[in-house]
């Protein structure tokens, strides 16, 4: 597999944020949000040939329980459900960030972390915007995920108009516990996040879904490898 990167940090969203956790980066990416904080690793090619052995191996340099594997979009990759094999076989407690946009069943997966992608998502350039909107949301997709893994859906929300989306979404994909849904402020900088997190807070009021904090920018402003 392509491996972007490899780092160790605090996870920054949802509900393990702040907890100590290995990330392992896959390169490639279908979609290409507009606000992506990762558009270095949309190319499928871009990072570093690994064996899942080698993954492995460099995981275990830190003493470490958790590992989030992410992207990219890791669920596009032939090689994770033997990554995470492995991984399970040293105990390791395994989160995926996926967009929700291709299943794999029988993962050996502590935790899915799925972020689908509302309309806020949708570059602005035409060419971009048209491949990106035939694959941003896949219902039956998503239906799989929630009925067969632990699970947490985290929307990104860019301003308040975005809430009557996120409802028109949920109702779509029809089988969702309501509790384990998060909404997350869009941002790119410390500064950023600060200035709509009140909103998003006063939205989660509104509606009773869980704030979701983006510890990576509060704490780094989002530098690579934090």
């Amino acid at each position: 597999m392509v491996v972007n990167e490899i780092f160790y940090s605090l996870q920054g969203e949802g509900f393990l944020a702040g907890l100590p956790s290995v990330f392992v980066r896959l390169a490639g990416c279908p979609l290409r949000c507009k606000w992506c904080d990762t558009k270095y690793a949309w190319d499928h090619t871009s990072g570093t040939d690994y064996s899942i052995e080698e993954v492995v191996h460099t995981v275990q340099q830190w003493p470490c329980k958790f590992v989030v594997i992410t992207g990219g979009e890791p669920m596009i990759n032939s090689g994770l459900p033997q990554l995470v094999k492995q991984l399970k076989v040293l105990k390791k407690h395994i989160t995926i960030e996926t967009a929700g946009i291709a299943f794999i069943p029988e993962l050996a997966c502590d935790l899915m972390s799925i972020s689908p992608k509302l309309s806020n998502s949708t570059p602005d350039d035409p060419e971009l915007a048209g491949v990106h909107e035939d694959s941003r949301l896949d219902m039956a997709v998503l239906r799989e995920l929630i009925d067969n893994y632990e699970y947490q859906l985290k929307f990104v929300v860019d301003c308040a108009d975005d809430l009557s989306e996120i409802d028109q979404t949920l109702k779509q994909i029809e089988n969702v516990d309501r509790r384990k849904v998060m909404l997350m402020p869009q941002a790119a900088t410390k500064d950023e996040l600060l200035e709509k997190s009140l909103m998003v807070a006063e939205m989660c009021k509104n509606s009773g879904f869980v704030f979701s904090q983006r510890l990576q920018l509060l704490l780094w402003d989002d530098q690579r490898g934090k």
